[in-house]
């Protein structure tokens, strides 16, 4: 029966693809992620001194959290309980969380579970995971590509360290891509290969970080050449590789990070990185509609009165969007992004704004003068109201000396920024006028 297990588990071991044979058997062998594993740092603390608590591994795919998962639970000598948060439901949770109770109701030590995407569990099924978390019967290890501070309760996440993966570097690859080749018992190194100058450096970039991709892309490429030995080059990995995948989930960190990387290269004028993300964009396929939203706000926002003209473009390239659409329509986009990027910029409309709300809402309310009332109503004139005011059209040069809010106040600074700064000077001096003129009330 042992014989026929070994065979088994050794047929089952070689039809595993190349990034699941690879995987490291021990903390020595794992690539990256010194920030938290390095020596003296937090994880690494945890684990050597065996005092390892609930964590969330958080990362994009490919970077070793299934991987660390399991290391984790070799390093502390805890039995690893996983499963995956796409194919199971409560039921299954509770009857996992039943056996490790009764493990360690029968002195065995407290197991890990392991719930890979556990951003796919819904409330109900996170809040089943608190009493044994709690109650000390499991050490959870959650990995998830989204944001467990989004994605997450609450109450788990307080109660869990969170590591945040970062995508492997180009040389932790290369070198993860070298030992695959050279590997004769679990790689390629069963099969004669040369290696182009730079082709794994090619591989390791075209992959941004993905081990996974990369041993994928790398065992296609070798498997797939029937002659030996195998011209490793950089179009045979290219070929292998097929059209490049972008992670880009249109309601995760992605969709959030890369937009707020084109609306903070706009305020910041840089029309080049402004184009950029909105390719990344384009080519993940994000809303084209998402984005003519986020172009007009900020032509209020970040540019406002220093050019007028940037909010007319940005509703016109929205309506030009919605008559054209794709691909045309990148170019209307791309028109706006640069002349938004380019135009001058002023967040005095959007301080202003918010400086009047405040007003409203923390300071005393202001009743409105006497002679700014609706005046049109019969009994009007007999309360006073709209008594005493002036059309401010019949003012030779259009403005009257008249109170229009009872006290001082300034919520509007301008900058001297385009059409802006070339107003800057009429304000100040209507407001000196204004100033000077008491309410009739007063």
């Amino acid at each position: 029966m042992d014989l026929f297990a070994a065979q088994e588990a050794e047929n089952l071991q070689r039809n595993l693809p190349l990034a699941a044979r690879m995987r490291p058997r021990s903390l020595s062998e794992f690539s990256g992620q010194s920030h938290f594993l390095g020596e003296g740092k937090l994880l690494r603390r945890l684990i050597d001194a065996r005092r390892l608590s609930s964590v969330l591994l958080y990362g994009p795919p490919g970077t070793g959290k299934t991987t660390l998962a399991h290391l984790l639970a070799v390093e502390t000598g805890g039995k690893l309980m996983p499963i995956s948060a796409v194919t199971s439901g409560v039921k299954d949770l509770r009857e996992i969380l039943t056996r490790a109770r009764d493990a360690v109701a029968t002195g065995s030590p407290r197991p890990l579970l392991f719930v890979d995407e556990i951003h796919r569990f819904n409330r109900a099924q996170q809040d089943a995971l608190l009493p044994d978390v709690e109650e000390g019967i499991v050490t959870l290890i959650g990995a998830t590509t989204s944001n467990p501070f989004f994605a997450v309760n609450g109450a788990l996440l307080s109660r869990s360290q969170v590591f945040q993966f970062q995508p492997l570097s180009t040389e932790d690859i290369t070198q993860l891509l070298q030992r695959a080749l050279e590997d004769r018992a679990r790689g390629l190194g069963e099969i004669r290969t040369q290696c182009e100058a730079g082709a794994l450096e090619y591989l390791a970039t075209a992959c941004e970080g993905d081990a996974r991709r990369a041993l994928g892309v790398l065992e296609v490429a070798v498997l797939s050449t029937k002659t030996q030995p195998v011209q490793l080059t950089q179009s045979l990995l290219r070929e292998s590789m097929q059209q490049k995948t972008l992670q880009y989930d249109g309601a995760g960190d992605e969709h959030y990070d890369v937009s707020s990387a084109l609306i903070k290269s706009i305020r910041g004028s840089d029309p080049d990185a402004a184009l950029y993300w909105l390719a990344r964009m384009l080519e993940a396929g994000e809303d084209v509609r998402y984005i003519c939203r986020r172009l007009i706000i900020l032509a209020s926002e970040d540019v406002g009165n220093a050019d007028p003209q940037a909010l007319v473009l940005a509703m016109a390239a929205a309506q030009a969007c919605e008559f054209v659409g794709l691909p045309e329509c990148q170019l209307t986009l791309s028109q706006a992004v640069l002349y938004l990027a380019c135009t001058e910029k002023s967040n005095a409309a959007t301080v202003a704004i918010g400086a009047a709300r405040r007003e409203v809402r923390d300071g005393k309310l202001l009743p409105v003068p006497v002679h700014l009332r609706d005046g049109h109503y019969r009994g009007a004139a007999e309360l006073g109201h709209g008594v005493g005011y002036q059309y401010s059209h019949n003012s030779p040069d259009g403005v009257v000396d008249q109170d229009y809010l009872g006290v001082d106040r300034t919520f509007y600074e301008p900058t001297n920024r385009g059409w802006e700064g070339d107003h800057t000077k009429r304000l100040e001096a209507i407001r000196e006028r204004l100033r000077t003129t008491a309410s009739p009330e007063e």
